[in-house]
């Protein structure tokens, strides 16, 4: 059994995915977590992770 799905549907899950990367991304950004960020361009998981992942001590 296949799951027909429309080109909206697929645009849907598309924004959605964009939008959830930009928002990982900026969090572990404000976390402190720069080199995740750009790790997370070409490999969005960074991106995941630098977003879980506690922020940096700062002094």
């Amino acid at each position: 059994m296949t799951l027909a799905l429309g080109n909206g549907t697929y645009g849907l899950f598309a924004v959605v995915y964009f939008l959830a990367l930009i928002f990982l991304g900026i969090t572990s950004l404000r976390k402190g977590h720069w080199i995740m960020f750009l790790l997370g361009i070409p490999i969005p998981i960074f991106w995941v992770i630098g977003a879980v992942i506690p922020p940096v001590e700062r002094d």
